[in-house]
């Protein structure tokens, strides 16, 4: 799906991210297949998806802009981290491919912008997953078609909050001529509403549409503290 196709597409409307953490019974192929055909169900305009086998097979699946991602380790820079990781989930399928773009290190010693010169070459668009605003206005410079909220309260510097951030995604909707994707403990209809409210271009949801272990684990936290 080409530029002037996928920002209409996904302007002011849900993308739903299909993902399941290792080790849960969730983090099946066919299962977060079936995810992404239900999300599609439902009216999301986009999905997002972890891991090249994930992309290939959603890409079969569902006709919807898809954004992929590579997770590969649990500390630092783990989303994409690498040339090799992002032209691997372009070349899935992928329409979108999301990568870190914080100011930390690259296992492979490369940047952001090299990243997205690649992806770029492999004919997809470039995300970046940013935490903080001189992240995000770096990454459109450097190349970003789109600026994702992610990483704001899970990287070294940027607050921790139990919501949203929506004041950064105002801040770089504000800034930035590229479109800027709210993401990041959006758990309610009202707080996606409220990203779009604040300029997003458009909002992304997982844990609170497809992570049913997470979502249980709350209950059961909270009957606990009756």
């Amino acid at each position: 799906m080409n530029t002037p196709t996928l920002f209409p597409a996904l302007s002011g409307r849900l993308i739903v991210s299909c993902q399941a953490p290792p080790g849960d019974p969730m983090r099946d192929t066919g299962t977060l297949v079936r995810l992404a055909r239900s999300a599609a169900a439902g009216g999301a305009a986009g999905i997002r998806a972890n891991e090249p086998e994930v992309v290939a097979a959603i890409r079969a699946a569902v006709d919807l802009p898809l954004i992929g991602l590579w997770k590969d380790g649990d500390t630092g820079v783990y989303i994409t981290p690498s040339v090799r990781h992002a032209v691997a989930v372009a070349e899935a399928g992928a329409d979108v491919v999301a990568i870190d773009a914080t100011a930390r290190a690259r296992p492979d010693g490369s940047t952001f912008a090299a990243a997205a010169a690649a992806v770029h070459a492999a004919g997809a668009l470039v995300m970046a997953d940013v935490s903080a605003y001189d992240e995000g206005v770096t990454a459109a410079a450097e190349g970003a078609d789109l600026v994702s909220t992610t990483l704001s309260g899970y990287a070294p510097g940027s607050p921790k909050q139990s919501g949203p951030d929506l004041d950064l995604v105002a801040a770089l909707a504000a800034a930035l001529d590229v479109p800027v994707v709210a993401e990041g403990r959006i758990r309610t209809p009202r707080e996606a509403a409220q990203a779009l409210e604040r300029g997003a271009h458009s909002v992304v949801v997982g844990t609170a549409i497809t992570a049913p272990t997470a979502l249980t684990s709350q209950f059961v936290t909270g009957l606990a503290q009756r």
